[in-house]
């Protein structure tokens, strides 16, 4: 009896020690500060006919400023929620992650990630956040959460018009009165514009509007610009991007004429007349031009131009037995360059 208690107590003895001297892990490894990504900060939406495209910045660094050359995966986490049992005090019920492939980290160009769904449901507030991953084990932070409320979305504005003018673009269009499925729009509805350079990517340029027109004054003459209006319709405070119109174009055109020279002064020299005047303090000016009224003559001739740079002309081809009278106009960069009145005019009575 007594050797089969020894015995029992060192089959426990060992079997503690075994437990004892183990090797495997009480808790999840963690891994070192130097592989895991910072958290990204820029998720961002947009919201469609379509559904929800999601978008943001590839992270370039550990969260102990090591660069970082690649991204494995990304872990992107949703919540829904139907509206009737929302509770903004509440924890968000997000849940499993949909994984997404990485690639490799552009440092300068700051590549961006994508992510589009159009599996939502009407009158459900949404929630999403995103995790990068260097590896199985090596997770960033959550990134900052975004979210709206999805609902039948409102038709595309149509008949959209621009008018390009000094400095600015004006556009019209008609107004929304349906949804996607007909229905009559019941909600508050505006109209938000987006504006590209290249017609390639647009982006969101100022609040929404409750009007049918806006006028964009952050242009550059010249250059020509693409537009995009989509509807919005406003559920409980909750701003629902609907469809988006047909692209249109327009060229801010710059029809201001330069001031009109000052200073005009005429001086014979032995080989005709040089006409002086003061440099233009304008920045747009391209050049300028020089006409030639003679005494008995009621309309001034165009007889020459210089660049800029310059403020003299000599005019060699000036008949001695007459009296003439000289003036100088600025004219501008634009590809129908807008001219100046003409100055005061200079002249030597002979």
């Amino acid at each position: 009896m007594t050797s089969r208690k020894h015995i029992a107590g060192a089959i426990l003895l060992t079997g503690t020690l075994f437990l004892a001297g183990g090797c495997g892990y009480k808790t999840k490894p963690v891994p070192p500060d130097s592989i895991v990504p910072k958290a990204i900060e820029d998720l961002r939406y947009s919201v469609s006919e379509k559904g929800v495209t999601l978008t943001w910045t590839y992270p370039v660094a550990t969260i102990r400023g090591s660069d970082l050359t690649d991204i494995s995966s990304f872990d992107m986490y949703r919540a829904v929620v139907p509206m009737n049992d929302y509770c903004s005090t509440c924890p968000i019920p997000f849940g499993e992650p949909v994984e997404l492939p990485g690639g490799i980290v552009d440092a300068e160009g700051r590549r961006q990630a994508t992510y589009e769904t159009a599996l939502l449901r009407s009158g459900h507030k949404y929630f999403f956040k995103v995790q990068s991953r260097t590896s199985w084990w090596a997770a960033s932070g959550d990134s900052n959460i975004v979210s709206f409320v999805w609902h039948i979305p409102a038709k595309a504005p149509a008949g959209v018009e621009t008018e390009g003018a000094d400095g600015s673009v004006t556009l019209r269009w008609q107004p929304v009165t349906q949804l996607m499925d007909e229905e009559a729009v019941a909600y508050p509805i505006r109209y938000q514009l987006l504006r590209s350079s290249d017609n390639v990517s647009f982006a969101a340029i100022g609040e929404a509007v409750s009007e049918t027109t806006s006028v964009d004054k952050r242009v550059k003459n010249g250059e020509t610009y693409y537009y995009k209006v989509q509807s919005v319709i406003m559920v409980e405070e909750n701003a629902v991007g609907g469809g988006l119109s047909e692209v249109v174009s327009a060229k801010p055109l710059d029809l201001t004429p330069p001031a009109s020279p000052t200073g005009v002064t005429v001086v014979r020299t032995a080989g005709g007349i040089k006409v002086f005047w003061d440099k233009s303090p304008e920045a747009d000016v391209h050049g300028y031009r020089v006409y030639r009224r003679a005494a008995d003559e009621k309309k001034a001739q165009l007889i020459g131009e210089v660049q800029a740079v310059y403020t003299i002309f000599e005019d060699t081809d000036v008949p001695r037995d007459r009296s003439f009278y000289y003036s100088v106009t600025a004219y501008d960069q634009m590809e129908a360059p807008n001219e100046s009145e003409k100055s005061r005019e200079a002249g030597i009575r002979h």
